[in-house]
């Protein structure tokens, strides 16, 4: 398997070369060459895996320059019930005829990033022993991937995480889990903006290539192609635990920076029968309107609503990118066309285009949640079943009720347990959900971060002060 730029200005790279780096070297994401098929045969036979049997089948064929046996020790050490609460590490609860809840928030940080963090924390400290260098992740969270990038890569030889949040705009539980940890090579940095202004720092940082080689940087965030890889594992898992013979499913994902619903469309183009990839965004419907009508526009900070789901207050999706390569019949001309309105008038338009008719055949639809939609669903769901979800699982149940269809389950994917945003579920239900074991008193902890105006030199400076220059 070789992998190439988004843009056309990579030549073909393997696995071990891309695993630790962010963008490609010409700005663009970096993506297979083609995508692996699984032939009926072949799914049929996974039926009985455990799921770091089904991990290692799927990352196998992604993963090229790695000893089959090293990868199969490394996903074995990742996914197992003492991480992940269960054997079956992402199981599936029915809630009713054909609607299906795909458990993914049982992880160290209680949210759905851990499954891809998890591995990619043991892959990097095995890629770094192997090239006996240092790495010093860049980052940016607007709420779980922050947390659960710091609780991977804690104590890891050889790597130190800066991560870059929106000051005040995470749920105080989300601000408690990064900031108390105290650990030397984490530093969380507070930006005074929103989500894509500590993204746009990300990637400003990451298109300084001599800066990016001098000090090592390298990302976590899911423009590493090796996240959206491990992602692609839950969704052949679910469809082997609910869909009968080889009918297929539909999947509701709610969605931000599209890495999650981008893994579904990546299960779907290697050959797994999904009828649908439905993606709920919140008040921030940049998606959205571009799935309804081939639009996309990039919302201004001022135009990015704070809502009750903060992890999707996002107005530029990073991995949307790998999605409209494919959507362009994979030609980067075509790719950077596009960018370049994108980067000139802050969106563009392909409504009523070639390219804008091939995403219905893509199995692409969306919808919208609103806070109050967010709230009923809340609570309707546990008044019906007895299941307490949380805002943005909220956003996807929601959203996936309009886009039900007679003899097609619906699976809805859970992204992070209530106890992250106690202040809605109270609000929902009048209850106060349990923070798990080893969670208590965790808001009253002491809190450690550096406060940071929207300056890409400010955070240069702040890198290079606690890294010496890479040694590679």
């Amino acid at each position: 398997m070789q992998y190439v730029s988004t843009r056309g200005g990579m030549p073909p790279a393997g696995f071990s070369e891309i695993l630790l780096g962010g963008l490609a070297p010409d700005g663009g994401l970096v993506v297979p060459q083609s995508y692996p098929r699984i032939d009926a045969a072949t799914l049929a036979g996974w039926r009985e895996l455990d799921y770091p049997s089904l991990a290692f089948e799927i990352l196998s064929r992604y993963v090229g320059d790695i000893d089959p046996q090293a990868l199969r020790d490394i996903v074995d050490r990742t996914y197992t019930p003492e991480v992940f609460g269960s054997p079956e590490i992402t199981p599936v609860q029915r809630l009713e005829p054909g609607l299906f809840l795909l458990r993914l928030s049982n992880g160290p940080t209680l949210a759905f990033k851990d499954l891809a963090m998890q591995l990619l924390g043991n892959l990097f400290e095995y890629q770094l022993g192997r090239e006996g260098r240092e790495l010093n992740i860049l980052g940016a969270t607007s709420g779980d991937t922050g947390s659960a990038a710091e609780y991977a890569m804690r104590g890891k030889r050889g790597v130190r995480v800066f991560m870059l949040s929106p000051d005040g705009r995470m749920s105080a539980f989300q601000r408690a889990q990064m900031y108390s940890l105290t650990d030397e090579n984490i530093f969380n940095i507070a930006i005074d903006g929103v989500f894509d202004d500590c993204q746009d720092l990300v990637k400003a940082v990451s298109a300084d290539l001599e800066f990016k080689r001098r000090y090592s940087i390298g990302t976590v965030n899911s423009i590493n192609w090796a996240r959206v890889a491990a992602q692609v594992v839950y969704y052949f898992k679910a469809w082997l635990a609910v869909a009968e013979g080889e009918r297929p499913v539909s999947f509701c994902v709610p969605s931000g920076n599209f890495g999650n619903v981008l893994a579904g469309h990546i299960a779907r183009m290697m050959g797994l029968p999904i009828a649908r990839l439905v993606v709920a965004t919140n008040e921030n419907d940049v998606l959205d309107e571009f799935f309804r009508t081939g639009r996309y526009r990039v919302r201004s900070a001022a135009e990015t609503y704070s809502t009750s789901s903060p992890s999707m207050d996002i107005s530029k999706a990073s991995n949307f990118e790998r999605f409209v390569f494919d959507l362009v019949g994979r030609d980067p001309q075509k790719l950077l066309e596009l960018w370049g309105r994108l980067d000139a008038e802050g969106g563009f338009d392909i409504g009523g285009t070639e390219a804008f008719s091939a995403v219905a055949g893509f199995g692409f639809a969306s919808g919208r949640s609103t806070h109050a939609d967010r709230m009923r669903t809340i609570r309707d769901l546990h008044e019906r079943h007895g299941v307490l979800v949380d805002t943005h699982t909220a956003d996807g149940l929601f959203v996936a009720q309009s886009h039900r269809e007679e003899g097609v389950p619906m699976i809805c994917l859970e992204t992070a347990l209530p106890a992250k945003f106690a202040d809605a579920i109270r609000e929902a239900t009048g209850l106060e959900p349990e923070p798990p074991v080893g969670f208590a008193g965790l808001k009253e902890r002491v809190q450690r971060y550096t406060r940071m105006p929207r300056d890409v030199k400010a955070l240069k400076r702040y890198i290079a002060a606690r890294c010496g220059p890479s040694s590679r």
